[in-house]
């Protein structure tokens, strides 16, 4: 049913506005597809975060998963359980939504106007979404969705096979300037009323305007490679300068130090380790922060080095995860309240269960894709200081 006036629906109450971000457990492309991580956060996590710096007053998650339902209330949602019958492979995000509404309206709770998010776009721009939200509370739109411009000369194949144009005529060019653009939708966030959501049951209905969002921020997670260049798009663009922790974890080799060794015909080792960090830390000691030094080495220079620093380390680690767990457990510190600095795979299990996993500059590149800080300095150059210097000006 098509909505003439807009306005009409509104009331002189402000509009109650809910996020509604569906996140199942189950994916075939990518395997656990929620809970990966872009940018050192997980996917469903980074749409919470969306949505509440789009300053929507209610974020839900809604998901049949226990380890998705954990992440989400983590990150400040609301987990609604999702039944199985609409949480398999077919059941549409629609359903999701109208579940989660019906939920709402048994608990005696009324919204106004819906925000759905696709934890899949990892770069959904609160400002834009806030913006979107402003346009249905303002009575100017009923459905509100997130595209991008594009000048693209559009094809289709006909039933033969051949090239048919479908934006353009084949046999006129006209300059990019010269042109209309056309907009791509990304999947990224659909807005509308909710009142009109549940008599369409759809997310298109009424007076439909488009959110024009940056062409970067489009990607959709679908398939591993896709997962891989959003990863590669997050250390480009999560530009974060303060880091927010309650205590700090190092590796040793390779952060504490340039990952080389001197080794003396006796068979002893010297590293080579940087001043500005021991300052570092000294700062990070006087502002009465945890520290700690975890590493798989067995060399006695790490130790020595932890003891000049005033640190406790726990040298000769295997299983890095645990020994953090375990740590963290007994200094009592949250595990999303620790930052972790590593440079190598074997920090990998370390970084994925803290809130702020960071890499030296210099780090593997899959430690560089999973961090949700890289360092501007080299492991041994800086890099620890580096560290608590955005810790402290937080």
């Amino acid at each position: 049913m098509m909505i003439d006036n807009a306005e009409q629906v509104m009331t002189d109450a402000p509009p109650r506005t809910v996020a509604i971000i569906p996140a199942r457990g189950g994916s075939k492309g990518v395997p656990r597809k929620n809970l990966q991580r872009v940018g050192g956060i997980a996917l469903v996590a980074r749409g919470v975060r969306s949505a509440l710096a789009a300053g929507i007053e209610r974020v839900v998650v809604s998901t049949d998963d226990d380890e998705i339902a954990g992440v989400a209330a983590s990150a400040g949602a609301r987990v609604m359980r999702r039944p199985a019958e609409i949480s398999g492979d077919t059941a549409s995000s629609e359903s999701a939504i109208l579940h989660a509404l019906d939920e709402f309206e048994a608990q005696g709770e009324h919204y106004d106007i819906v925000a759905f998010l696709q934890a899949t776009s990892p770069f959904i721009p609160s400002d834009a979404l806030a913006a979107a939200v402003a346009e249905v509370a303002a009575g100017r739109a009923d459905s509100v969705f997130s595209a991008h411009a594009t000048y693209g000369f559009l094809w289709r194949r006909d039933t033969d096979g051949a090239a048919v144009a479908i934006n353009h005529e084949a046999a006129h060019r006209p300059r990019r300037q010269d042109r209309e653009p056309h907009h791509l939708e990304t999947g990224a966030f659909y807005v509308f009323r909710a009142d009109g959501f549940r008599e369409s049951r759809h997310r298109f209905f009424g007076r439909i305007r488009i959110a024009e969002v940056p062409e970067w921020s489009a990607i959709e997670i679908d398939d591993a490679q896709q997962l891989e260049i959003a990863r590669a798009l997050a250390a480009r663009h999560d530009k974060v300068e303060r880091i927010a922790v309650q205590a700090v974890v190092t590796d040793f080799d390779g952060v504490h130090t340039d990952d080389t060794a001197l080794v003396d015909a006796d068979g002893r080792e010297r590293v080579r380790v940087s001043r500005e960090d021991g300052m570092g830390v000294a700062l990070l000691r006087r502002a009465g922060l945890p520290m700690l030094i975890l590493s798989t080495e067995v060399n006695p220079v790490v130790r020595s080095r932890a003891e000049k620093l005033r640190v406790p380390v726990l040298h000769g680690i295997d299983d890095k995860e645990s020994a953090l767990r375990g740590w963290a457990e007994e200094v009592g510190v949250a595990l999303h309240d620790i930052a972790y600095l590593g440079n190598d795979v074997n920090d990998l299990p370390a970084m994925r269960i803290v809130g702020w996993p960071v890499a030296v500059a210099d780090a593997h590149p899959l430690v560089l894709e999973e961090a949700r800080v890289v360092l501007t300095r080299r492991g041994g150059h800086g890099a620890v200081r580096e560290l608590i210097e955005r810790v402290l000006s937080s």
